[in-house]
């Protein structure tokens, strides 16, 4: 199984980490990247290990916690695609079906 983010995720990432580094200590990101990698990698062998979605539990979409964010996922064949990252205040809405994987 391998894990990918679609365009707008990784986009999505690389602004929290931005964000991170410009309200926190330097050393912040680079803490958040690796927790974040090593949930990630848990999804190479364990693709369902992520809860389905509180507010959508009927669609194929699951979701890991990095505190205070959320990665959003689906799986594809053999491919976990990573569809958004979102901080946990923030109030989704629906995903159009297919997550434009």
């Amino acid at each position: 199984m391998k894990v990918l983010f679609t365009p707008s995720a990784r986009q999505q990432f690389l602004h929290v980490v931005a964000f991170i580094i410009l309200r926190d200590n330097p050393s912040a990101p680079v803490a958040f990247r690796k927790r974040a990698g090593s949930l990630l990698r848990r999804l190479e062998r364990f693709p369902e290990s992520g809860r389905p979605l509180p507010e959508f539990p009927d669609l194929p979409f699951r979701e890991l916690l990095v505190n205070p964010y959320r990665f959003f996922y689906t799986v594809r064949g053999k491919v976990v695609w990573v569809v958004a990252v979102w901080h946990g205040a923030q109030l989704p809405k629906p995903p159009a079906e297919g997550g434009g994987v």
